[in-house]
């Protein structure tokens, strides 16, 4: 299922590449199963009507982990779930900006949901993870120790995007 997960620090944009443990890559699939989920929710009730905003969202999504049928959400860590909805508020200003040509480039089309077949991620800020030595600490996932560290290097970040890598 998961050969190895690459997270990517933003500034400097280092890519490192990490072997999960099998109970880290069942956590992981879990949490990347859920940022899906929250995308697709969140899509889902911004086509329904006008677009809510991030911090509607955000309230829907506190009341869907109280109920039954989501409960598992709260099985993993919350701000990867709370990035994606910034995410699609990102693409959602992308593609209206595109729509009244303040955008430069090519016209952005709409947010599409996510497939399960489709490329596998998780935003993690610095409120989910924690830099010790040359190891990352990932919340509700463990440890997770880089294959290799350039030389003279130690692991410095803001953000990190953590992919599924097949």
């Amino acid at each position: 299922m998961f050969a190895n997960v690459l997270l990517q620090a933003m500034k400097a944009r280092y890519q490192y590449r990490f072997y999960p443990t099998d109970q880290q890559r069942q956590s992981l699939a879990q949490l990347f199963g859920c940022v899906r989920v929250v995308w697709n929710d969140a899509l889902a009730f911004s086509k329904s009507s006008k677009y809510p905003g991030y911090n509607a969202l955000s309230k829907s999504l506190t009341l869907s982990k109280k109920t039954i049928e989501r409960d598992w959400l709260n099985n993993v860590s919350s701000v990867p779930l709370q990035q994606s909805l910034k995410q699609l508020e990102v693409a959602y200003k992308n593609y209206f900006d595109s729509l009244k040509g303040k955008r430069k480039g090519r016209k952005v089309g709409q947010p599409r949901f996510k497939k399960k077949t489709n490329a596998q991620s998780a935003r993690f800020t610095k409120a989910a993870f924690s830099l010790k030595g040359n190891e990352v600490f990932l919340a509700k996932i463990g440890n997770l120790k880089p294959n290799t560290i350039r030389r003279g290097e130690s692991l410095r970040c803001r953000s990190l995007t953590g992919r599924k890598l097949d």
